[in-house]
């Protein structure tokens, strides 16, 4: 027969219950985004290309016998290759419809080009290289920080690499959504070190990252390559990173998940000093850089 416990064992066993340490709650699984703002974006983008062929109407303008794949396209045919080797329309045309040239955003006030350029593109292979980067890319951001915030980071990207590539054009015209492709790839560089706690392979991480971003970057160095735009986009994303991506830190609880009579001392802060200490030196140096840019493309005079 088993033996009775006195009260004494009893008192003892409740006492040594109620020394024992709260177990921690667990944090619920991230929530996963479902992405839906980065396919309006390619479909945007074809829409715009589709719409500058039409546009363009090589047969009437150029001459049908002079336009690549005439018989097959019609009014949506490439201009010759010896104007355009990207198959796409004329510069005439994408300056009508909004590519971004200095003068015309300088003199005749037409500032609006700064983002209207990041939605047309040069030719079909453009088109492509860019689309496909968007979708790789794009869509695996809007999955883990949502339609919001990279929907912010693409435009705000895309319109510093415009600010950077109008210092610096002279007679030509810029298109293309790369700088804002390029934000992306800065920011996932700035999400890696502001977010650094959470990553278990912090290496593996940090080298695969860096091996794409310095891919990339070397593309912009090729002949008839907005090398700019590429940088603007880059460091105006890499920015935004540090603003937009913060994650809590590891091991954060939301106090909605709290259990009732937990101690909430031992929850931790959402975010650790150093992440505040990045959003704010982010935030003004991206300030302070559109500021500089907007000042030197229109020569203000600052008193």
């Amino acid at each position: 027969m088993g033996k009775s416990k006195t009260p004494g064992d009893i008192e003892a066993a409740a006492h040594q219950v109620a020394a024992r340490p709260q177990a921690r709650p667990c944090p619920p699984p991230p929530k996963s985004w479902f992405p839906w703002l980065v396919p309006v974006f390619f479909m945007a983008n074809v829409a715009t290309f589709v719409y500058s062929m039409y546009v363009n109407n090589c047969p009437e303008k150029t001459g049908a016998d002079r336009c690549v794949f005439n018989s097959y396209l019609g009014r949506f045919s490439f201009q010759p290759l010896s104007e355009n080797p990207l198959f796409g329309p004329s510069p005439t045309t994408l300056e009508k419809l909004g590519a971004l040239e200095k003068k015309l955003v300088v003199q005749e006030g037409e500032e609006w080009r700064l983002v209207s350029c990041i939605w047309l593109h040069a030719g079909a292979i453009h088109l492509i290289a860019n689309m496909l980067s968007l979708l790789f890319i794009g869509v695996k951001l809007e999955q883990e920080f949502g339609f919001l915030r990279i929907g912010l980071l693409y435009v705000i990207s895309g319109f510093g690499g415009s600010l950077l590539s109008a210092l610096h054009l002279q007679k030509s015209i810029s298109v293309g959504a790369s700088g804002a492709l390029f934000g992306l790839l800065g920011a996932m560089l700035s999400e890696l070190f502001m977010n650094w706690t959470i990553y278990a392979n912090k290496c593996a991480a940090l080298m695969t990252l860096m091996f794409v971003v310095v891919l990339n970057l070397a593309v912009g160095f090729l002949p008839h390559v907005d090398s700019s735009a590429h940088i603007g986009g880059f460091l105006s994303g890499f920015l935004l990173g540090f603003i937009l991506l913060v994650r809590p830190q590891y091991g954060y609880v939301s106090r909605k998940y709290i259990p009732p009579g937990y101690d909430g001392k031992r929850v931790k802060s959402k975010h650790k000093w150093y992440q505040y200490l990045l959003w704010v030196a982010a935030l003004v140096a991206l300030i302070f850089g559109f500021a500089l840019c907007l000042v030197k493309l229109f020569n203000f005079q600052l008193s």
